[in-house]
């Protein structure tokens, strides 16, 4: 299958990204200003916050401030996670353009990271996906440890398909496959992505993939060759995941752009000001961008 002749990211920078920050809580000024910042870089979709209680993502407690505050751009979309009806009512009182449920292709990551089972987790969902018709907001759908669990090792691509055809009928507009450890291969990539095509057309499926053991980008390639135009990435590669050792932050933003750019795939999205974004946050978090390209590059003279 040939390359997409453009692809659209996801950036997950401000949810994804700073829900694990270990230093202390990111002030709410800072989420805003990295949100308008990547805004203005030319992302066209954000995930900007998550509505779960403070209680078990502390960082993220002051969601409905974060989403009331932004200078919204016209032509971006900005998300939130809303895992039940609660969190996306709260969502939905501060205009959020678009909401996420979070699931996972392992039973044992699915008790650790959300306390019950996947099939348990897929009817929670129900009430969230028939309010958010009724209000007329798409909702995303994630499905995690797709290419490996911390707690049961390698995942079979069946169950993978199996979780995402589940969320997709249920009405998930998308579906982002995500190996939260890191630790895929492209074959075993490759495999996933086209068992889960079976079920679902690719054109409804993005990749989520963390870079761990460095082979994100590898990985990516490999999935855009089997059909995949969606991408989801943190700009200077923040984030990981609370519930799986050893793992490190989303594939960098900045290292994708510099990938798609070589191949000559659109973005719309200005690396240079992407860059200059991932300096400023990680500057702001007292350590320095994760990116290859970002540490490669530098930030622009001013």
């Amino acid at each position: 299958m040939p390359l997409p002749t453009s692809v659209k990211l996801f950036e997950m920078a401000p949810r994804d990204g700073l829900q694990n920050e270990p230093g202390g809580i990111v002030p709410t000024g800072t989420k805003i200003a990295l949100i308008e910042r990547l805004a203005k870089a030319g992302m066209t979709h954000i995930e900007a916050a998550s509505f779960v209680s403070p209680k078990w993502v502390p960082q993220m407690g002051d969601a409905a401030e974060v989403m009331s505050g932004i200078k919204r751009q016209p032509g971006v979309v900005y998300s939130a996670l809303t895992p039940n009806l609660k969190g996306l009512e709260n969502a939905l009182e501060t205009g959020v353009d678009e909401v996420a449920v979070f699931g996972a292709a392992s039973e044992a990551f699915s008790q650790k990271n959300i306390n019950c089972s996947i099939a348990e987790s897929l009817a929670r969902f129900e009430p969230v996906l028939e309010r958010a018709r009724e209000v007329g907001i798409r909702v995303r759908g994630y499905v995690s440890c797709v290419l490996g669990c911390p707690y049961e090792g390698e995942i079979a691509p069946g169950k993978v398909a199996e979780v995402a055809k589940a969320l997709y009928d249920m009405g998930c507009y998308e579906i982002s496959l995500g190996d939260t450890i890191g630790v895929g291969t492209p074959m075993a990539a490759r495999r996933m992505i086209e068992a889960t095509r079976q079920q679902v057309p690719v054109e409804f499926l993005a990749a989520h993939f963390h870079d761990t053991y460095g082979m994100a980008l590898a990985n990516l390639y490999a999935v855009m060759e089997e059909g995949i135009s969606v991408i989801d990435a943190a700009t200077a590669g923040l984030g990981g995941c609370p519930y799986a050792k050893g793992a490190s932050g989303n594939v960098a933003t900045e290292d994708v752009l510099y990938l798609l750019e070589g191949l000559g795939i659109e973005t719309g999205i200005d690396l240079q000001a992407v860059i200059d974004t991932g300096y400023w946050i990680t500057g702001q978090l007292g350590r320095k961008p994760s990116s290859k390209v970002a540490l490669a590059k530098g930030r622009a003279s001013s």
